[in-house]
């Protein structure tokens, strides 16, 4: 049987093309990924069946770990512990 340790996520680094690694927390990266996609003027189809920003962002953090911003631009996110247990 697996830990459940495994399944506990502590924050999210984020990737950014020309930034430094950021550390952030589940409310802060789903503000970011608000953020990101109020800015869009067309979403992936996977996103337009969702009503609202909140929806649309829960979908993307529980579903994927990039999103593409612009062909040159893109935010990566993986979970992470800080600490050793």
């Amino acid at each position: 049987m697996a830990d459940s340790i495994m399944y506990q996520e502590d924050c999210y680094v984020i990737l950014e093309p020309d930034r430094p690694e950021q550390f952030l927390s589940e409310a802060e990266l789903l503000e970011k990924l608000k953020g990101i996609l109020q800015q869009q003027e067309e979403l992936p189809r996977d996103l337009q069946k969702f009503n609202s920003l909140e929806e649309q962002a829960q979908h993307l953090l529980e579903t994927s770990c990039e999103f593409n911003v612009s062909p040159s631009q893109y935010l990566q996110w993986y979970v992470t512990r800080l600490e050793k247990r």
